[in-house]
Formats: C-alpha cells, sequence, structure tokens
C-alpha cells in the first residue's frame, strides 16, 4: 500500500466513473433522459442518508442512523432504522420528530443503547429489542458522547463536559434594589477559551463516567482539570475502562500529546500505560483480553503526521506499530474475532477504503467506496462496523449519497437504496476523473470534473473550479448536492486534490508545508484548467473560481496571483495570517504545525503567506461569504479583505451569515443560500460567447 512516488499514472487519462445504480436502470426513466428534471436546490430538502451503521453482535442485523432535512425546522433529522444483513425487515426502528444518535448494541444483542434529545436533552436510552419498550436510563447536565456497553452488560460508558469554576478578578459589587446596572464582564483566564460553532465557553473539561445499564445515577470515574477525550474500551472483566488523555498541567499549550489511561469502576483509581511522546488514542481491547490496538501518531511540528496502528499488551508492555507499510491514516479500528487480525478505514488516491492488518503487519485491501455522508461537496468520508464476520459500512457513489452495504463471506451487497425515489427521476452531471501534471514541478494532480446533464462535447462551457479546504482533507468521486446543482446551472464543474491533500502519501501531504497558500498550489490549479480547455469544451472566457476556508484563503491567493478568472468567490477566507492565529481557535494546533514559530517572530513569512500581500494586484471582482459566528476563519478576515477590495475600487460584495459558525452549510437552508450567491454572482460577470 506504500508508493511515495506519486508522479506515476496515466497523463491525461480519464475515467468515467459509474455509480451503482440498479434502480435506475431499471426505472421506466432511465433511457429517456429528456423527460428527468434537473437537480435543483429545493431537492436538497428530500435527500437522506446513512451514517454510523451498528452491526449486531451475532451478525445478522445491521441498525443504522437515517438523516434527512426537515424543511420546516431546516435541521437534519436524524432516526434509527434496522436492517438485515440479507436485506430484508427493512424498517424504522425509533422515529419521530426528535433526532437519535450513536446506536450501541448490547454485548448479548438484546438491548440498543443510545441518545436522543426525546425528553428535550440529551440522554442516553435503552431500547429492548424482543418487546420495543424505550427506557430513559440518564438525567445528565450535559450532552454525553462515547458511548459504551460493559462486556457484561451491566453497564454504559461515556464521557461528559463538567463545568470548572470560573476565575473572577474583582468582587461583584451589590447595585441597589430595583436598580438596573450593565450586564457583568465575562472573565477569560484559559487559552482555549472559545470553540467554533459554541463562541466564548465557560471553563469545563471532559471525563469518564458511568451510569447502570438498567437506569440510576451517573457516576463521574475521572477527576482533574483534564480532558478525556474519544473511544472508551472495558477490560474484559468489566472492572476497568480504558481512554486516552493528556493529563499534564500545559495540556492547552501542548499539540498531539496523550496518553492511554485506565480507571477502575470500583475504586476510581486511574492508571497511565503509555508514556511516549505523541499521542495514543482509540484504544479497542482485543476478544481475547490480551491485547490493546490504538492509533499512534508521532508529535513533531508539521503540518501532517499520519495515524498509525499499535497494539500492546494489556498493561501497556510490548508496543508495535503494525502499519508502517501504510502510507497514510489508519483510523476506526476493529478487532476480528480470533485476535489476529485488525480492520480498519484509509484513504487512498480519493477513494476511502477498508483494510485489514495482522498482528505480524502483513496489510490487505478488503473493500473500497466507504462515502457519501458528507452532503455538500464530495469530501473523503464514512464508516464501518463488524461484528461475527459481517461488515456493514456507508457506500457512496457518485450519484447517490451514502447507503448502507455489507461484506458478508467476501460478497459486497448493496441494501438500501435511499434515494432512488428521488434521484432516479433526475438528470445529474456526470463525474469524471482526470489526471494530470502541475506546470510548478511537473508533479501528477488527481482531479475530477463534473459535466452538466445533456452535456454535449462539441459545445463550450463555463468553468467553475471549487477548492476544497483543509488544507490537509480531499475530495473524491462521490456524490455533491452542492457542485450538482452548480452543474445543473450549466457549468463544468472542476475539482482536485492539489498537492498537501491527504489519500496520496505523508510527502504529498507536506509539499505544502510552510507554503499555503502559494504559487505551488496555485499552478496546480491553472493547469488542471488548461488541461481542461485542451479537450474543447471548456469556454476559456468563462472561468470561475471558489472555495471555502482553506479553498477560500487559495480563492483569495489566486485573484492576487492572475486576472483569468471573470469573478471570484471567497467563502470563510483567511487574508492576514499575521492576524488570523492570534484570533480563531485553533491558535495552538495551527502556529505549531503549519509555521515555523509564532508571528512575532516570523513576520515576513505570515506576510508572504497572506493573500494580503497580493492586494495590489487583484482586480476580479469577488464576493466573500462568511458565518458572523465563525472562530475557526474569523470574519474579522472576510472584513479586512472586503474593504481593502473596496478601497482598491474592486467590484466586491461581503454576505455575512447571521447566527453561523465556520460550518455556513450545515443547516439546509444555508446550503442553497451558499450556491444561490455563488452563481448569482458569477452570472453577473458571465460573457456572451457564439457556440
Amino acid at each position: 500500500m506504500k508508493n511515495k512516488n506519486h508522479t506515476n499514472g496515466l497523463f491525461l487519462m480519464q475515467t468515467l466513473l459509474v455509480p451503482f445504480a440498479l434502480a435506475l436502470m431499471m426505472s421506466p426513466l432511465a433511457n429517456s433522459k429528456e423527460n428527468l428534471a434537473e437537480f435543483e436546490p429545493m431537492d436538497v430538502f428530500e435527500l437522506e442518508w446513512a451514517t454510523d451503521p451498528r452491526v449486531s453482535p451475532n451478525g445478522k442485523s445491521i441498525v443504522y442512523v437515517r438523516k434527512s432535512n426537515d424543511i420546516m425546522k431546516d435541521r437534519e433529522r436524524s432516526n434509527l432504522w434496522q436492517i438485515s444483513e440479507d436485506g430484508t425487515d427493512h424498517r424504522p426502528l425509533y422515529s419521530g420528530l426528535k433526532n437519535i444518535r450513536s446506536p450501541r448494541w448490547s454485548p448479548n444483542g438484546e438491548k440498543l443503547a443510545f441518545v436522543s434529545n426525546d425528553t428535550g436533552s440529551q440522554q442516553i436510552h435503552v431500547r429492548w429489542l424482543d418487546n420495543g419498550e424505550t427506557a430513559l436510563i440518564s438525567h445528565l447536565q450535559a450532552s454525553p458522547s462515547n458511548l459504551s456497553w460493559s462486556p457484561d452488560g451491566k453497564w454504559l460508558a461515556f464521557t461528559m463536559n463538567v463545568k470548572a469554576p470560573s476565575e473572577t478578578i474583582a468582587e461583584t459589587r451589590t447595585k441597589p434594589e430595583g436598580a438596573t446596572w450593565a450586564k457583568g464582564p465575562i472573565t477569560v483566564t484559559t487559552t482555549q477559551y472559545q470553540y467554533d460553532g459554541q463562541g466564548i465557553v465557560e471553563p469545563a473539561y471532559r471525563h469518564v463516567f458511568v451510569v447502570p445499564a438498567e437506569g440510576g445515577s451517573a457516576r463521574q470515574l475521572t477527576e482533574g482539570n483534564f480532558n478525556h477525550y474519544g473511544s472508551l474500551a472495558w477490560s474484559p472483566e468489566s472492572t476497568d475502562i480504558f481512554f486516552s488523555a493528556y493529563r499534564s498541567a500545559d495540556w492547552e499549550l501542548v499539540s498531539d500529546e496523550a496518553d492511554i489511561y485506565s480507571v477502575n469502576l470500583a475504586t476510581k483509581d486511574i492508571k497511565q500505560i503509555t508514556n511516549q511522546s505523541g499521542a495514543e488514542r482509540s484504544p479497542v481491547i482485543s476478544p481475547n483480553g490480551k491485547l490493546i490496538a490504538f492509533n499512534q501518531e508521532e508529535r513533531r511540528p508539521l503540518a501532517y503526521t499520519p495515524d498509525q496502528i499499535a497494539i500492546m499488551d494489556l498493561n501497556g508492555n510490548n508496543i508495535r506499530l503494525l502499519t508502517e507499510d501504510l502510507d497514510g491514516d489508519a483510523n476506526n479500528l476493529h478487532w476480528a474475532n480470533d485476535s489476529k487480525s485488525i480492520f480498519f478505514a484509509y484513504d487512498e488516491r480519493g477513494i476511502r477504503k477498508i483494510g485489514q492488518v495482522t498482528t505480524n503487519g502483513e496489510l490487505k485491501e478488503i473493500t473500497k467506496g466507504l462515502g457519501g455522508t458528507t452532503l455538500g461537496r464530495p469530501y473523503l468520508s464514512g464508516g464501518f462496523h463488524l461484528a461475527n464476520n459481517t461488515i456493514a459500512y456507508t457506500h457512496g457513489t457518485s450519484e447517490r449519497p451514502a447507503n448502507i452495504a455489507v461484506i458478508n463471506k467476501e460478497e459486497v451487497q448493496i441494501l438500501t437504496a435511499l434515494n432512488d425515489d428521488l434521484l432516479s427521476h433526475r438528470k445529474l452531471g456526470t463525474v469524471n476523473e482526470i489526471t494530470y501534471k502541475s506546470s510548478f514541478d511537473n508533479q501528477e494532480i488527481q482531479g475530477w470534473y463534473i459535466t452538466p446533464p445533456d452535456f454535449d462535447p462539441s459545445k463550450k462551457y463555463p468553468l467553475i473550479l471549487e477548492i476544497h479546504g483543509g488544507p490537509h482533507l480531499a475530495y473524491g468521486p462521490y456524490f455533491s448536492a452542492e457542485l450538482q446543482i452548480m452543474a445543473a446551472a450549466g457549468y463544468v464543474v472542476f475539482y482536485n486534490n492539489y498537492r498537501g491533500s491527504l489519500s496520496y502519501g505523508e510527502d504529498f501531504a507536506l509539499l505544502l508545508q510552510y507554503k499555503y497558500s502559494s504559487e505551488e498550489d496555485f499552478a496546480d490549479h491553472m493547469s488542471g484548467i488548461d488541461t481542461l480547455i485542451d479537450l474543447g469544451f471548456i469556454d476559456d472566457t468563462n472561468l470561475f473560481v471558489a472555495g471555502g476556508s482553506a479553498g477560500g484563503i487559495a480563492t483569495a491567493y489566486a485573484v492576487g496571483l492572475t486576472d483569468r478568472f471573470n469573478a471570484a468567490v471567497a467563502a470563510k477566507p483567511v487574508i492576514n495570517w499575521l492576524s488570523k492565529p492570534l484570533t480563531a481557535d485553533s491558535m495552538v494546533g495551527q502556529i505549531y504545525h503549519q509555521f515555523p514559530g509564532p508571528p512575532w517572530e516570523h513576520l515576513e513569512h505570515y506576510w508572504k503567506r497572506s493573500p494580503l500581500s497580493l492586494m495590489g494586484n487583484v482586480t476580479t471582482p469577488t464576493m466573500l461569504l462568511t458565518g458572523e459566528d465563525d472562530r475557526r476563519t474569523p470574519i474579522s478576515e472576510t472584513e479586512q479583505f472586503y474593504q481593502a477590495l473596496r478601497l482598491k475600487g474592486v467590484d466586491s460584495a461581503m454576505v455575512r451569515l447571521p447566527d453561523t459558525s465556520h460550518g455556513i452549510a450545515s443547516r439546509p437552508s444555508r446550503l442553497i443560500t451558499k450556491v444561490d450567491h455563488i452563481l448569482a454572482w458569477f452570472e453577473r460577470y458571465k460573457t456572451e460567447t457564439t457556440q
């Protein structure tokens, strides 16, 4: 699986991606596409997708979270559904107007625990599968996460935030009776005081709890001003819980440092299992109770370091890496029944896969095509679960969001068809793969382009370059509501995995170390555009660019390097790297991993990477689109860019989204609003051409 030579491959090879669409092939409309309507923005409210599949202990049944969009509440809706491993008996298990998440089978398969807001707050519930009775078993003050059954079925472990006292600088004065005074001050004395989506938060620390599986009082097992994150694993005797944490006084100022601990259920004694540099996370106990598998990440000041799989004895001795030959991340660990191998998820060339590694380090691919759980844009996504030789996973294609698929005896079967009722009656743009060489250094870049419905290669089409975020994330050939809407509007939509993207190995991911954005990733984008122009169906007088977050940074940087684009939309960008790290919630990790030091020690470096340094060159009409509550790329960055554009006399608009954080498309109406504004802005600057 390890291949650090990324320049191999077929130059300019185009591969039509043929998705699984059996229902579409059988539809009476399948052979008459002219009768089908195009995918339109309001169709977003009709889409459904599967997440978090969980296989029953006997391998015969799968429970999953079925998501949809509520047009009246403008929110995602999450219900529980169940289906047999042979595809029969597909039915709702727990549905309604409330949201449900984190289904977890009891060890004997007779019960199902989950978290729901059915009572008005996030609480743990248990459902008896034989009679359908459901009980509320917790009365928690905060939302629980990382639900995990004890092997004996008597306990449910979880993590939950516990508030800590806030420090005050001065005593509050007593106001006269009946007086109206200003609100009291908010005093901040912690380093990590803000989180995107939450704003400025009161001090709180995440701790490990247990609650009886039949209901009762929750009991806190861990103490101290530390966070205990991630999955929880039980000892075979149900006496100890294993977790990951960085229990050191400097935890707020240190990135990617964590160890594995255990806590005793009876005594609450905490034992440190690992003690080495880097992060050890997500412990999983082998079925025979002898080994712990976990993710290990080396601590180093680089923008990307792969998560590897390691194993050790239950007491922490004999640590050994298993995935040194895997050039990338390995996550979502599950032991095989015989305790001789581990199944995991990994990404390779824009595709998420399931792999298997033996305790001797032998690797093999099991299947590919996980995806479809990010509805808006085609990011790599999806997960899997296994029990008793049955693997269930979220299966995504270029034409469908995630369905549930299973692997049983090495045969793949797709069990659901959640969107065929809608998408079988829509003309979609076709996703095509393309590889090309970057003009910067001849580096091979993989990309995809979506052609409009009823595409005619003899005609010329306007092009939108859509740049992914991260920058250390990746797109793939998966369904994207946003990009399909753009294609339906008559554009060829081009997206790529430029240098720095994941799924191409460590060396490729680090090509942008200390230089994002830059002329190098800009060359990756422009070379792809030129390659598509050479194919003959792109109107080179109608080129447009858009991107969000890191893609917004790249967009802002690109308009400072070229005037080839008719118009640009930079969503939630960074324009000034001197200000961004000291105003955002990602301060500590970003400075450590992506810069050679703090901004006051490297002013020239920070300034060169800032799109603001190229402001003197910008002539491209540019729209900015940012949530007013964004704390990842604060709206102050957008405001700097907008005011600079106005001072330069460049056509520009600033679209501010109230009550919205970094995930500007997290609500269905916001996704639609985002694409509507992008297309409306581009239409203003489209030139008329003769076909």
